[in-house]
């Protein structure tokens, strides 16, 4: 009975040290990381949540099986060795790949358009792998063999995931080519439109202005004709078609109207100031002559807001001006047939 009161004690301080490293060491270097703002220190700590309690909880039991006086079989004493070297192995692959996700996750999304999602999440599964072959090697166990059957097996697999391999592929092919990038508004060839806001290993995934989401298949989207209105640059012209009466002074119009569209810039795109929004007259209507503005605008959801802003200062300032916007009339001839008695 007494050679087990060494291995319980060993075990019991193992799990206190873990719950108290995690509930309260933990935590106050946590606070402490948040108040400096260290940076990569959330993922530091996102890494390492859970982690501290089990290695302390492994030196217990390594303590208690090892350290000890306890009598074991040593068959029974290799076998749990290994384990306790497989879990230990195993959570230290785990915080590398964490910390490998989260530390790419980061430096990517300071690349304006480069989706975070996909790379980082072959970044941990590239190192997960890594890992667990380093844990089968330290146990003893060839990994030749097992690369060898993986090559040989990996043209099966390929063939039983060909969807998903080429979405796979497809997605690193529209990164690559820098077709879509997160944040990029697009218009698919089905009438669908929104912002891309993220590019996976399996879908593209587009939120619309009605906040609904939209998911595509990687490899429908790489070969879907679709529209990117952030392609070449964001800025986008404006365009708004109006029609002012067959008596108006057109050149008043013309700068009425210029005057006005200077005055929408000045307050949705001011940087964009020195692309000054013109007209072009290109039809006389039925009832009008007919003109189009061009305003550059920052961005195509600008444009919602730009048109708003652009007909309610416009048709004030028509109206002060004495500028007719005519709208559709029709005269009316009637002839009365006299009948015969």
């Amino acid at each position: 009975m007494m050679q087990w009161i060494l291995p319980i004690v060993f075990i019991l301080c193992g799990v206190l040290s873990g719950v108290f490293g995690e509930k309260v060491i933990y935590k106050k270097i946590r606070k402490f990381v948040d108040q400096q703002k260290i940076p990569g220190g959330e993922i530091i700590f996102q890494s390492l949540h859970r982690m501290t309690f089990i290695w302390f909880v492994l030196a217990g039991f390594s303590g208690a099986f090892f350290y000890s006086a306890l009598p074991l079989e040593p068959n029974l004493k290799i076998l749990l060795q290994k384990i306790i070297t497989i879990v230990f192995l195993y959570s230290v692959t785990l915080v590398l790949a964490r910390l490998s996700a989260g530390f790419v996750n980061i430096f990517i999304r300071r690349t304006e358009g480069v989706p975070a999602s996909l790379i980082s999440n072959l970044v941990k599964i590239a190192v997960l792998v890594l890992g667990t072959l380093i844990l089968l090697q330290t146990l003893g166990v060839q990994i030749t063999p097992i690369v060898t059957t993986l090559g040989v097996g990996g043209l099966a697999v390929g063939l039983a995931l060909q969807d998903t391999l080429a979405n796979l592929f497809s997605g690193f092919y529209l990164i690559i080519s820098k077709q879509v990038r997160t944040g990029d508004y697009v218009k698919l060839d089905g009438g669908h439109e929104g912002y891309v806001i993220d590019i996976s290993w399996r879908n593209t995934t587009i939120r619309e202005l009605s906040n609904n989401v939209i998911i595509v298949p990687n490899s429908k989207l790489s070969s879907a004709i679709f529209t990117n209105y952030h392609l070449p640059v964001k800025e986008i012209t404006l365009t708004l078609k109006v029609g002012v009466d067959y008596e108006s002074d057109l050149e008043n119009v013309e700068k009425v109207t210029v005057q006005v569209a200077k005055e929408v810039m000045q307050e949705i795109a001011p940087e964009l100031i020195s692309n000054e929004p013109y007209i072009r007259f290109n039809n006389f209507g039925d009832f009008s002559i007919d003109f189009t503005l061009y305003m550059r605008v920052n961005e195509f959801f600008d444009q919602r807001i730009g048109k708003h802003l652009f007909i309610k200062k416009l048709h004030k300032r028509y109206q002060q001006e004495g500028i007719k916007i005519p709208f559709p009339s029709r005269e009316l001839y009637l002839q009365h047939n006299q009948g015969k008695i």
